[in-house]
């Protein structure tokens, strides 16, 4: 298969911000003075936008306590004390392999478009993409919403564009937005988790990434 558009998941996928993320959620639990959640819960629910995050780690929670709940992660996450995030080794010099290579890049993230433009601004890769979508502004992964608007926006068939990310959520929304799903090994998510999903691939370094592709375009050109 031959794809046009790559659209990447941020966390867990091209920044390696699982510490933040949970230590920023453990800490805004405490401060609300709901029940602890163990690491490995924390850890599930990354990839969803915030509100289904919380509603999955605390079924039934109240509008107003999640509101506070969320208002407090949101707090910990931006604030300077949070753990320290940092790209994945290597994502830097294949996004630029990439985009040299003539492919469309995107981005689809249970992120807020705050949580994002601040990780955009850091790392300074905000040029290597042509769309991006958070799920503030769209419904939280796996709803295909902010894949179809990309998709649109970009003007790129489904079956020319592939999902690629480190959660179930991420292999989910490609499926329901008819779009192939590429699996990354190294994130939230187990990777047998990630194959019972089917995804063309599932790759243990993001440096993988354009070897990979070529040999999809390969195939398809398979008499």
């Amino acid at each position: 298969m031959t794809f046009r558009l790559l659209v990447f998941d941020w966390d867990g996928t091209l920044m390696d911000s699982r510490a933040r993320i949970v230590g920023s959620l453990r800490a805004a639990i405490t401060d609300v003075g709901l029940p602890p959640r163990s690491d490995e819960a924390l850890q599930d629910i990354i990839g969803l936008g915030l509100v289904d995050a919380m509603q999955k780690l605390f079924p039934g929670i109240g509008e107003l306590r999640q509101e506070v709940l969320i208002a407090h992660y949101r707090k910990r996450f931006l604030g300077d004390a949070a753990d320290p995030e940092s790209l994945f080794e290597g994502v830097r010099e294949t996004l630029r392999a990439l985009a040299e290579q003539g492919y469309l890049m995107a981005v689809a993230t249970g992120k807020s478009r705050a949580g994002l433009e601040r990780g955009l601004r850091q790392t300074g890769l905000s040029v290597c993409f042509q769309s991006t979508r958070c799920a503030d502004e769209s419904h939280s992964k796996p709803h295909p919403q902010m894949l179809v608007e990309i998709l649109r926006e970009l003007c790129v068939e489904a079956r020319h564009a592939v999902m690629i990310g480190d959660t179930e959520y991420d292999l989910e929304m490609a499926r329901n937005a008819g779009t192939a799903a590429l699996a990354v090994s190294y994130g939230a998510h187990h990777p047998e988790r990630l194959q019972r999903h089917q995804p063309v691939a599932c790759i243990d370094d993001i440096r993988d990434l354009p070897a990979v592709l070529a040999a999809c375009t390969k195939a398809e050109e398979k008499p």
